[in-house]
């Protein structure tokens, strides 16, 4: 219901209670049983073993657990122990065991949102004034609430003197939100701008009121949020989809390999066993049982990177999705701002003067802020070294102004003392001090100009307003200093008794300005060919003036706001959104529209927000980045990720690294799938000729999961190439091996199975002993894999991206030599894995057909048939 909308007398008659006397002790216990407690629901909360579970549900995870139950089988009939396979568990294992940890933050969004609430609340009951559980407050109740006080359920303000409530949480404006009692809001109007209601966890910062409840638990705006979140599923990130298809393309290729090598058999009458021997063999080779496992150690590699880039990943393969996202929605406050309202400019009416704020202002500003933070009850102080500001933002910015014009407050109120004061009133528009300078008594009022300008007699006011006129139409907020001398202080202090016959001393203007580095962010974000969008509850001129500032909005783009965008079907918002560059005054459900709307558009999106209004969004997004240091527990539990210095320039910073990781990934992919193509040929290609298998289920594991796996990993710590943020991003629908890596992987694969077969044969035939032959294909495959995987470092070549600019990838190349030179010259083992010794000339045939890659592809990478820009 529009409790807003309503007129007082019929919201207490539809509440059915009467505002003096609040709801009677059995009233509070039938709407308790009615309407239930004023708690927020909490879904049941997954287990650690659920969470574990569900690990397995990857179809890379589902493929290592058939090779597992394959190699199993090779095992059980051949007699050779169980190595295998209790090597591939412990991989599968592993990679579960790393995502649980990695998602041990699971959800807490609703209990954050219960933090939020008050413990307790005052409340008229029996026409009596008690302390109550927040919990236990039902809609009719009549409660109280002052500075200080967390709202404890929305409600509709019956009376108020000077209030002002925080609603940064559901709305993102930075000020603080002035109530009144009798405002008349329309029935469309937005959260925002509801002036005659508070909200469930919102807190009251000035004055007092007494207030009917509304609405309670889940049916308040902020269980509205919760309810979204709820509803809310997490999207599965685009490299999840990607390995998935892989996988699934995987499982079909081995089936088909295993079928026609098993039918092929069976036709030249080998004995069935054998040939389902050679067909696992075939299938071990297929399935690249390390992939999961090195893409999973990738990924948190690339986690600690984001962690040192002051980014906090909550799931694994979020990390990659920044690198494919083509928007990024941001919040204003405390995102493209600063959070903390600052003083910018000052106009004295004395000599005319307007000035920006600095260190050194002239005597005429240096007065003026004199006077205003006399007029101020906003404090500074410092704690540890770090500033706190106390009190109402505007009045806050006023003092830390005059603070750094060398105007300490503390000392300023000890020389003039303040002697009466009249608070601020929404009436009014104005606050009153009365204090003692130089031995006169002062007058001193603060507040909107139309007010202040109305009770002056002295002072050029008509200029004041022309300049108030400019200071607004740069979203500053403006305040008005005037001034008076009195001879004596009156006993009762009549508002329109002191605040008259004043003199116009001048203007203050204030803004939540835009980070410094800001600008830099957005126009990177451009050049990468990712749009910033502003999405703000704050009002429209403000967030156009921060968004021009910052770059996000350009003259032909458009700003709109929360009522146009209720007016708006979500088919029309689709069409509309790509001219769409800022959206003011919005609401949690609006901030959802327009995430689905660019999602609808075949976008990636990326959501930043702290407040709690951001969470429904934030998860909902193809990644969430909440605020670390202003971002509550809501967002940061919603989100993907956690910027730890609230800084928009991170996120550019993220975007570079996930765009990095995703080419390492791609890298890492190849390298892996490569190999295995080659595994798969080689074992293919001499069944049909030959009819035997070239190399062993065991050497093919070997292969697969140690040889193969300490380069691929050290392919995943490349350091990101600096042109990296010059390209557009990669398209939502691309695959994983766009831009030719499929053909590559192809070709290459075609040449690993073409050497490795020249060194089989060339064994084989010479000694007429298969087992050297399969000696020999194993020594060529191990080498040319490992060899290979400085190819696939770069595009570049591999003389301009330097030997030693990855010296992770030089520790993995020694280690994996060494551990094949363990396998080919140790007897004991060689015997294991059915092994052979080569003579002299056999070793060096087998190292110079394993290095042939290497000219090969320098080669193509010179001719341009690899770019450096895929």
């Amino acid at each position: 219901m529009a409790w807003h909308s309503l007129e007082l007398e019929e919201v207490l008659e539809k509440l059915n209670v009467d505002p003096n006397k609040g709801l009677s002790s059995s009233g509070v216990e039938e709407r308790l049983a009615r309407f239930g407690s004023n708690i927020l629901r909490e879904e049941r909360k997954k287990t650690i073993f659920e969470r574990f579970l569900e690990q397995f549900k990857d179809v890379m995870i589902a493929i290592l657990m058939a090779a597992a139950a394959i190699s199993f089988v090779v095992s059980l009939f051949e007699n050779e122990g169980f190595f295998e396979p209790v090597l591939i568990m412990l991989i599968v294992v592993l990679n579960a065991v790393i995502g649980v940890i990695q998602e041990s933050k699971a959800e807490k969004a609703l209990d954050a949102l219960k933090k939020l609430s008050s413990p307790n609340a005052k409340v008229i009951r029996d026409g009596e004034q008690r302390i109550v559980q927040a919990s236990n407050v039902v809609p009719g109740d009549i409660v109280l609430v002052e500075a200080g006080d967390f709202v404890p359920a929305d409600a509709r303000i019956l009376s108020s003197a000077s209030l002002k409530v925080d609603e940064s949480a559901l709305t993102g404006e930075s000020v603080s939100s002035e109530k009144k009692t009798e405002a008349k809001v329309k029935e469309d109007a937005t959260l925002g701008d509801r002036f005659n209601m508070i909200f469930s966890g919102c807190s009251v910062t000035y004055g007092r009121a007494k207030a009917v409840v509304v609405e309670t638990g889940m049916q308040t705006e902020m269980g509205k949020i919760a309810s979204m979140l709820s509803a809310e599923e997490e999207t599965e990130t685009p490299l999840q989809k990607k390995l998935n298809v892989l996988g699934k393309y995987l499982a079909i290729a081995a089936i088909v390999a295993c079928a026609i090598i098993f039918l092929v058999g069976l036709i030249d009458g080998i004995p069935i066993m054998e040939i389902f021997m050679i067909s696992v063999s075939l299938a071990v080779s297929a399935i690249p049982e390390g992939l999961p496992a090195i893409v999973t150690v990738v990924l948190a590699i690339g986690v600690q990177r984001m962690v040192k880039r002051n980014a906090i990943i909550r799931k694994l393969p979020a990390v990659e999705t920044l690198g494919s996202a083509t928007v990024i929605c941001s919040d204003k406050t405390g995102t493209l701002t600063q959070n903390k309202m600052t003083l910018v400019k000052a106009f004295s009416d004395y000599d005319s003067t307007l000035e920006e704020i600095s260190s050194e202002n002239l005597p005429e500003i240096r007065s003026l802020l004199l006077y205003a933070t006399l007029c101020s009850d906003g404090r500074i102080i410092y704690e540890s070294g770090e500033e706190k500001q106390i009190g109402d933002p505007t009045e806050t910015a006023i003092v830390f102004a005059a603070k750094r014009n060398g105007i300490e407050k503390e000392k300023i109120e000890e020389k003039y003392p303040r002697l009466a004061e009249i608070p601020f009133d929404s009436e009014r528009k104005m606050m009153t001090t009365i204090n003692r300078i130089e031995n006169k008594n002062v007058v001193i009022t603060k507040g909107a100009i139309d007010s202040v300008a109305l009770r002056c007699v002295a002072g050029d006011v008509e200029k004041g307003r022309r300049i108030a006129e400019e200071m607004g139409s740069d979203a500053l907020r403006v305040l008005a200093i005037a001034y008076k001398h009195i001879e004596e202080i009156p006993e009762i202090l009549d508002p329109a008794e002191i605040e008259s016959g004043l003199t116009f001393m001048g203007l203050v203007g204030m803004i939540d300005p835009a980070r410094p580095e800001a600008k830099e962010s957005v126009a990177l974000c451009k050049q990468a060919g990712i749009k910033p969008v502003m999405i703000t509850g704050d009002h429209k001129l403000t967030a156009a003036a921060i968004a021009r500032e910052v770059g996000i909005l350009s003259p032909e783009e458009k700003v709109v706001d929360g009522s146009e965008l209720a007016r708006m079907l979500d088919s029309e918002l689709e069409e509309r959104v790509r001219d769409i560059s800022v959206y003011a005054r919005v609401s949690p459900s609006d901030k959802l529209r327009i995430v689905h709307a660019w999602q609808k558009q075949g976008e990636v999106v990326a959501m930043t927000g702290d407040g709690v209004n951001d969470a429904p969004a934030l998860k909902a997004a193809d990644i969430g980045c909440a605020m670390g240091i202003t971002g509550t527990d809501v967002a940061k539990s919603a989100a993907d990720m956690t910027l730890t210095d609230d800084n928009f320039s991170t996120i550019v910073e993220a975007v570079k690294e996930g765009r990095g990781i995703y080419a390492n990934i791609r890298k890492v992919v190849g390298f892996l799938l490569g190999t295995n193509i080659g595994e798969i040929l080689t074992v293919f290609a001499a069944m049909i000729i030959w009819r035997e298998a070239p190399l062993i289920s065991a050497q093919l594991l070997w292969i697969n999961l140690v040889t193969d796996s300490l380069p691929a990993i050290a392919l995943g710590m490349e350091p990101v190439e600096e042109d990296v943020m010059k390209s557009k991003p990669k398209r939502k629908n691309e695959g994983i091996f766009a831009n030719g890596l499929g053909y590559r992987v192809i070709l290459q694969g075609i040449m690993f199975a073409f050497l490795t077969l020249i060194g089989f044969s060339i064994g084989w035939k010479s000694t007429g002993d298969i087992v050297v032959g399969r000696t020999m294909a194993f020594a060529i495959l191990s080498l040319t894999q490992i060899f290979h995987s400085s190819n696939m470092r770069s595009n570049h070549s591999l003389f301009k991206t330097g030997l030693f600019s990855n010296v992770f990838h030089i520790f993995a190349t020694v280690v994996s030599l060494a551990m094949v030179a363990f396998v080919l010259f140790i007897d004991p083992v060689a015997r294991i894995f059915g092994l052979a010794e080569l003579n002299a000339s056999m070793y060096l045939l087998a190292i110079l057909l394993s290095l042939v890659p290497i000219p090969v592809i320098e080669l193509a990478k010179l001719a341009g048939v690899i770019r450096h820009r895929d």
